[in-house]
């Protein structure tokens, strides 16, 4: 759950209200910050309801419709706080009206509640790093040391960010309201970013027990979704709508049954859900048929439909992804970029090449405190049977991950040798 206050409720409690928060927050805050006009608020509300529903949970028992139960506790505190204000006009009166009127079974979560929250935690008045971190907070409902091992920036950094965020759109009385089509292109380059940002945490998630986070990749795909239907002639929309339903198609295949990770080179690509695969080839197919080239996501997913469609691991075009690796690292530079074409180096000339471009991004020091260098470091060192400083790597890298199935298999692969 991210961010919870501590509890002495039972731990089948706690463990039911951390998968309700991680499945409804962003829904609930949205909710919350639509009524109020203020996401700071609207956030302390719904830790405000965690807090009761801890105290209340384990003697009342889990409602039917725990989200609604979250929501209708928020609305009360803030009528509340109203009222303590003495300000109790028309619109106080109109929620009221419609809380009282409101059951469990009739609460329903608003979808374009959730988008419209993104768009505002991605308002231009916020620096890009306020914008990705709050959003991350806000709706992928990632605690800021994931929000921090995702960035790699310490977490005393994504606190301050989230918080200069808040105050932010406070100070400057940004509304809860979508912003009008002309507005959009300021804000969708953030957009995109912090969509993909949650669904990758879901993809491969950087701490925990889990592998795979289904919950924000499937909210991510699904806001994905509704954004390429609001702005059909955006190319980058199509591009990461494509990505995510190819990334997304290889769930079930991903993981075994006990939690433990199967990699890609071993995955059994019958479970791959072929009609995920085609949506995704149809979405690409847009972003194409709008002929403005492609730019970050249409070439990301490019290299995933690769994947996607190799009938094998070996036959995969692995001379075509280090092609597409080399476009996308000329228009969108970075070490994680470069770190993907050394892998897809290896596979089509080798790993003695693949090792150079690796030292290279050693020696440049951004991806110091990530796992993901000395992992392929590691793998790298290991086809060129230099075994001891392959097994120095594989460590290094199971001590630097905070995801407990991620170090269990670089732990396994250090064993091996």
């Amino acid at each position: 759950m991210a961010d919870t206050p501590s509890s002495t409720s039972t731990p089948a409690i706690q463990r039911t209200l951390d998968a309700v928060w991680r499945i409804e927050s962003a829904r609930i805050i949205a909710t919350l910050a639509r009524m109020t006009g203020d996401v700071g608020l609207a956030e302390d509300l719904a830790q405000e309801a965690l807090i009761d529903a801890l105290t209340q949970w384990p003697g009342s028992g889990v409602p039917d419709n725990p989200g609604a139960w979250l929501t209708a506790v928020a609305k009360r505190k803030a009528i509340d706080n109203w009222r303590r204000r003495d300000r109790l006009d028309e619109r106080y009166r109109a929620i009221a009206h419609d809380l009282t009127e409101m059951t469990e079974d009739q609460w329903q979560p608003i979808p374009d509640d959730v988008l419209r929250l993104v768009f505002i935690a991605c308002h231009p008045v916020l620096s890009r790093e306020g914008q990705v971190a709050l959003t991350l907070r806000t709706v992928g409902g990632l605690t800021t040391g994931e929000i921090a091992r995702m960035l790699l920036v310490p977490v005393a950094t994504v606190q301050q960010r989230i918080v200069r965020a808040k105050k932010t759109l406070s100070a400057a009385r940004v509304p809860f309201d979508t912003p009008k089509p002309n507005e959009w292109n300021a804000r969708l380059g953030s957009v995109l970013a912090v969509l993909y940002l949650i669904f990758t945490e879901g993809y491969a998630a950087t701490a925990g027990h889990q592998w795979i986070r289904t919950d924000l990749a499937n909210e991510a795909l699904r806001l994905g979704r509704v954004l390429a239907g609001l702005l059909p002639q955006v190319p980058e929309v199509h591009g990461l709508v494509a990505l995510m339903e190819f990334q997304a198609s290889r769930f079930a295949a991903r993981v075994k049954h006990d939690g433990t990770p199967i990699l890609l080179a071993d995955q059994d690509r019958s479970r791959w859900d072929r009609t995920q695969i085609g949506r995704g080839l149809a979405s690409l197919a847009r972003a194409d048929a709008l002929g403005r080239g492609r730019g970050n996501y249409c070439l990301q997913a490019a290299i995933a439909q690769c994947h996607a469609t190799a009938r094998s691991f070996e036959e995969t075009d692995w001379n075509k992804i280090v092609l597409l690796y080399e476009a996308l690292g000329r228009l969108a530079p970075s070490p994680i970029v470069e770190l993907n074409h050394a892998v897809a180096v290896s596979m089509a000339t080798g790993p003695a090449a693949a090792l150079k471009i690796v030292d290279r991004l050693v020696a440049g020091g951004t991806l110091r405190h990530s796992h993901l260098l000395p992992s392929i470091r590691g793998e790298l060192l290991s086809k060129l049977g230099r075994t001891d400083e392959a097994k120095t790597e594989l460590l290094q890298a199971a001590a630097l991950t905070a995801n407990e199935q991620q170090k269990a298999v670089l732990l396994a692969k250090a064993a091996t040798l």
